[in-house]
């Protein structure tokens, strides 16, 4: 759902798209600002928009212009906009894309610009995914854990065990039961699997993976540790020996498992919590649904995420004005708002604590009960990792879980290639 491709004509529209539209500031001395948003959700994209038309009803002097962009493609059409100085002043992005970024000078560093409301409301966690070096050049204010969306009545008719986050299955339990919804047809689980790799990285810290070690010289090298196996070794095993796991979404995006998951055809999908909207939109009448949580390992829930941040251009030239903004959208209120538009969850503390937000309905109190387990994830600060992932891992974990080559095949590939990938940009 959120991937980037590599469309340079995608990457060239956005940039004609973000340097529309009068961004220069007025001979009346107001200054417009360019906020480059990437809501794409109808819920989402419309509280966003009524938040800025408040801050530019409340702050005549300082216009936010709203500017469409896509998570298609973004890293590429940052990367033109920067090259080519027409960044957007205010760029909505994620974490893990920030890395490069920061350290190409690209993005300002916000430390000593975020009031202290901020700062404070946001937890340490949070803070550490924005943060490269000695500078924050993001505010993160979304976050979604991976969870399990089953089918409530295949569920209760097998009489498994049902999961809650203070009783979740473990690893071995969650293959165990996927067996046992197996049969006539049947899928235990869909894992739509398209791009592996965040997947499998951000749920392996539950099981105690890490992959990625940081030396005392700060360079980072790929080891493939035991608590790593724990997760692809079950995926790998739910398909080619249980025939617990459907082979053919493997290569699918999460949207792609729903037509078969109404259909009774996969008991259960691995999904982003913000995946329950199109469920909610999509599934037929009478489609009984739940939210559990992922399977816990040696390290309980725990599971990484790369929040969707905020972050400043280094060239804007109203580095204070914009931050202002950021304060204003970021307000307790105004995160739950933006956080009920696009199904997700809020970092803040006290938007966090909104009654709305700890609801049964449509599993809103199960996703809010992980966000304490929820840590930066494990490629967060990584310089290479966009190649690595692209180049090594993506394939390789590909092959693996389709059965084309074993588990020694798959460490060599991510811990030799990739650490020759990773040597490149840690000379």
């Amino acid at each position: 759902m959120r991937t980037r491709t590599t469309t340079l004509l995608l990457a060239l529209v956005l940039l004609l798209a973000g340097c529309a539209g009068g961004a220069d500031d007025g001979a009346d001395g107001r200054i417009t600002l360019r906020f480059q948003s990437l809501a794409w959700q109808d819920e989402s994209v419309r509280a966003t928009k009524e938040l800025v038309r408040e801050w530019n009803a409340a702050h005549p002097d300082v216009r936010v212009e709203y500017v469409q962009g896509s998570w298609d493609g973004v890293h590429d059409q940052l990367l033109t906009s920067f090259e080519g100085g027409e960044a957007p002043d205010i760029i909505h992005d994620a974490s893990d894309d920030l890395a490069d970024f920061a350290h190409g000078g690209r993005l300002a560093d916000l430390t000593g610009l975020l009031p202290a409301r901020l700062t404070s409301d946001i937890p340490r966690q949070s803070w550490e995914t924005v943060t490269f070096g000695d500078g924050v050049y993001g505010v993160p204010f979304l976050q979604e854990p991976r969870v399990l969306i089953a089918n409530a009545t295949l569920l209760k008719e097998s009489g498994v065990r049902i999961p809650t986050p203070a009783d979740p299955w473990t690893w071995a339990e969650f293959r165990q039961v996927t067996k046992e919804l197996s049969g006539d047809g049947r899928y235990g689980v869909a894992w739509p699997l398209k791009e592996p790799v965040s997947a499998t990285l951000n749920l392996s810290l539950s099981t105690g993976g890490r992959l990625f070690h940081r030396g005392p010289d700060g360079r980072v090298t790929v080891r493939f540790e035991a608590g790593d196996q724990v997760v692809p070794r079950t995926v790998h095993d739910q398909v080619e020996t249980d025939r617990s796991a459907s082979p053919t979404t493997l290569g699918s995006g999460g949207s792609d498992t729903l037509p078969g998951f109404f259909a009774g055809t996969y008991a259960m999908v691995p999904l982003g919590f913000s995946y329950r909207q199109q469920i909610e939109q999509q599934a037929p009448e009478g489609f009984d649904w739940q939210v559990l949580p992922a399977p816990a390992g040696a390290d309980g829930l725990t599971q990484g995420v790369s929040p969707q941040t905020l972050s400043v251009a280094e060239d804007s030239p109203h580095k204070k004005e914009a931050v202002a903004f950021l304060d204003f959208l970021l307000r307790p209120d105004h995160m739950v708002r933006l956080a009920l538009g696009d199904w997700m969850l809020p970092t803040g503390r006290q938007a966090l604590a909104d009654p709305a937000l700890h609801t049964a309905e449509r599993g809103w109190a199960t996703g809010t009960a992980l966000a304490a387990h929820l840590r930066p994830a494990p490629a967060q600060s990584v310089r290479g990792y966009a190649e690595w992932k692209d180049k090594v891992a993506t394939p390789a974990l590909q092959e693996y879980y389709s059965g084309a080559i074993g588990m020694d095949d798959l460490r060599r590939r991510l811990e030799e290639d990739g650490n020759l990938v990773l040597a490149r940009y840690q000379r």
